[in-house]
C-alpha cells in the first residue's frame, strides 16, 4: 500500500512533495493490529492513509495534502494485492519449472522400466514407469503456460478514483495513470476493474488446477509407497514420515502436504467465482473478501507444489519391486508390448520443452 501511495505521488504531485512522500513511505511504520481493528469500521485503506498522512505531515504539511490525492480506497487495496500476487505467482512458476523438470527426468530415466498400470485401483497391463511420469508431466506443461498467462492478466494496475473515471484529475487522468503504471512496473487496465473480478477468478482457477495436479502426483506416490507395493518412495530424510507411536512406519509426508493443499484449493476458487457479481461500480463484500481468499489459495498452491517438488526430486524408484509385482500380478501379460508409450513419452517431453521456452 505504501508503494502505491509513493508511486501515485511521483506520478501526480509536484516533485518536491513527491520526494517527501516517497521518503516517508520507504521508512513508514504502522501498527498493523490497530489498523486491522479500525479497518473493520470502513476499509483498511482509511486508517492506513490517515496514519501515512500524519507521518508525512510531520515532515511537510504541504506534502501531506498530496497523499492519496485523486485515488480511492479500492485503488490502493487492489493494487497492493497485485503487488503481492506478482512475486508470489513468479515463485509458484519457478516451483512448477522444478516440478516439471523432475517429472521429465523420471520420464527419460525410466522409459524402459516396466511396471504395472493400475485402473480402478486394480492391476491393468504393463507400462513403462517413464510413461507414468510423462502422464504426470503433461498437465504441468499446460499449467506452466496457463498460470503465467493468468498471472500476467491479473497483475495489472487498479486506478479509477472515486467513481472509476479518474474525475479528480480531469483531462490529465490518462497521463497520470500511465505514469503510475510505469512507476509500479505494472500494465495498465483498459478500464478500472473495481466491479470486474474475472481476472482474479481465472488466476485462482489456474492455481487450484496446479495444486490438483500436484495432489494427483502425491496420491500416486503415496499408493506406490505402500509397504505391500513398495515400487517408489519419497526420499528418506531424518525426521520425515515418522510416526509418534509406530517406529516401523514411513509415511508419505510430502504427498500428504500436496493432498491437503489440493483438497482446500477448490473451495477458495468457488469463493472467487461467487465474487463475480458485485453491485454496480463497487461491490459490497465481494472484493473485500478476495484479500483473504487469494492469500490462502496462493499459499495452498505453493505448499502443495513445493512438497511434490521435494518428493519427485528425491524419489526412490524400486525397479526390483516393480518386476516382482509384475510377475505376481500380471504373469500372463509380461510380454505385452508397450504400444505407443515411447512415442507418448517423447511427445510429453517435447511439449514440456515448448512450455518451458514460452514461459521464459
Amino acid at each position: 500500500m505504501a508503494r502505491f501511495e509513493a508511486a501515485l505521488a511521483r506520478a501526480s504531485a509536484p516533485a518536491v512533495h513527491a520526494a517527501v512522500i516517497t521518503s516517508v513511505c520507504e521508512s513508514a511504520r504502522f501498527d498493523a493490529s490497530r489498523l486491522a481493528r479500525e479497518g473493520r469500521a470502513s476499509t483498511l485503506a482509511i486508517p492506513f492513509v490517515r496514519d501515512l498522512t500524519a507521518q508525512v505531515a510531520a515532515v511537510s504539511q504541504d506534502a501531506a495534502r498530496h497523499v492519496h490525492a485523486g485515488a480511492t480506497s479500492q485503488d490502493v487495496l487492489d493494487t497492493a494485492i497485485v503487488l503481492c500476487l506478482k512475486p508470489a505467482c513468479a515463485h509458484i512458476g519457478e516451483l512448477t519449472l522444478r516440478l516439471g523438470d523432475a517429472a521429465a527426468r523420471l520420464a527419460r530415466a525410466h522409459a524402459q522400466t516396466r511396471t504395472a498400470a493400475r485402473t480402478l485401483l486394480q492391476p491393468a497391463l504393463p507400462v513403462p514407469f517413464g510413461w507414468k511420469a510423462a502422464m504426470w508431466l503433461a498437465p504441468l506443461s499446460r499449467s506452466l503456460v496457463a498460470l503465467r498467462r493468468a498471472a500476467s492478466e491479473a497483475c495489472v494496475l487498479q486506478f479509477g478514483g472515486p467513481n472509476g473515471t479518474l474525475s479528480s484529475f480531469g483531462i490529465q487522468g490518462p497521463q497520470i495513470s500511465a505514469a503510475l503504471a510505469r512507476e509500479l512496473e505494472l500494465p495498465e487496465s483498459l478500464v478500472p476493474w473495481h466491479g470486474a473480478r474475472d481476472r482474479f477468478a481465472r488466476l485462482g482457477a489456474e492455481l487450484a488446477i496446479l495444486a490438483g495436479s500436484a495432489g494427483k502426483i502425491g496420491r500416486d506416490v503415496a499408493l506406490l509407497m505402500q509397504r505391500e507395493v513398495g515400487e517408489a518412495a519419497e526420499g528418506a530424510k531424518a525426521g520425515r514420515g515418522g510416526s509418534s507411536s509406530m517406529a516401523h512406519k514411513r509415511n508419505p509426508a510430502l504427498s500428504t502436504l500436496a493432498l491437503e493443499a489440493a483438497g482446500r484449493a477448490p473451495g477458495f476458487v468457488a469463493t472467487l467465482l461467487g465474487q463475480l457479481t458485485p453491485e454496480h461500480e463497487r461491490g459490497l463484500g465481494q472484493w473485500q473478501s478476495q484479500w483473504f481468499t487469494l492469500r490462502e489459495l496462493v499459499c495452498s498452491s505453493a505448499s502443495g507444489v513445493a512438497a511434490i517438488v521435494d518428493a519427485l526430486e528425491g524419489l526412490e524408484v524400486n525397479e526390483a519391486a516393480m518386476r516382482k509385482n509384475l510377475e505376481a500380478l500380471l504373469k500372463e501379460h509380461l510380454q505385452e508390448p508397450a504400444g505407443a508409450a515411447a512415442a507418448m513419452i517423447e511427445r510429453a517431453l517435447a511439449d514440456w520443452a515448448s512450455a518451458r521456452e514460452s514461459a521464459a
